[in-house]
């Protein structure tokens, strides 16, 4: 069997309440088998928001949205769900929580075993916090969910993919690269930047996988939509998956 490659894509979507049509023109120019999705719709009719999403997006929905704090997963139909989990982080107290969209600012993941090509293959998306306290706490409650992943449905592959809110030389980007590989870093393209959208001067969103998958390519995402689209431009990778 030769091996397979799979798309993977992370992309902060600021709650839609930029250019929805043009978000999911982003989303189906890249082709992904597996989208993370950040600030997904997840307060008044969130699910028909994120269904119709996928739909425009040519996906389906794995799972999140509320449960996960607005983390949401999306595939394409080449991905079998093997298994889906939701969490929520743990809160901080007196941080300043966004009122309009305070779900937003209890943080969680959303997770998946996907089996691609006959390979298992777990997904975390996620999208942590502007302190930089409540971030630390945040990577030991990731990496206990990730194992507890790893452990429960025999997963040895792993992608974690999201809006790290800091940048790759600070503490939580360090904690990921001990774990796994920065995938921009590994293909040679950590000087692509991701945040703002207009004129971006910084990387805050990132794919990290471990380190049995190959990072063939992965790149900032370059559209002309994507100035309208968000507030964050995508991150597309390309794994490799051992046969």
């Amino acid at each position: 069997m030769r091996p397979a490659e799979i798309r993977v894509l992370t992309y902060n979507v600021r709650a839609l309440r930029d250019d929805k049509a043009a978000v999911a023109g982003v989303i189906r120019a890249c082709a992904p088998d597996v989208v993370c999705v950040q600030e997904a719709p997840c307060l008044l009719r969130w699910r028909h928001e994120c269904a119709e999403l996928a739909r425009e997006s040519g996906l389906v929905v794995i799972t999140g949205g509320r449960p996960a704090s607005g983390n949401l997963l999306l595939g394409s139909w080449r991905t079998k769900v093997i298994a889906t989990r939701n969490a929520r982080l743990t809160r901080t107290r007196g941080l300043d929580l966004h009122r309009s969209q305070p779900l937003l600012e209890r943080r969680g993941l959303a997770m998946a075993v996907l089996k691609i090509s006959g390979v298992r293959v777990g997904f975390v998306g996620l999208h942590l916090g502007l302190d930089a306290g409540e971030r630390a706490r945040h990577v030991a409650e990731v990496f206990g969910h990730v194992q507890l992943l790893r452990t429960a449905y025999q997963t040895e592959h792993l992608v974690l993919a999201g809006d790290v809110n800091e940048l790759p030389h600070q503490y939580c980007w360090i904690r990921f690269c001990v774990r796994f590989v920065d995938c921009a870093a590994v293909a040679g393209r950590a000087d692509e930047l991701t945040f703002p959208a207009v004129m971006p001067d910084r990387r805050i969103d990132g794919i990290f996988a471990s380190q049995g998958l190959q990072v063939v390519d992965c790149r900032v995402v370059d559209l002309p939509e994507v100035a309208r689209a968000s507030d964050h431009r995508p991150v597309l990778a390309v794994l490799r998956v051992p046969a």
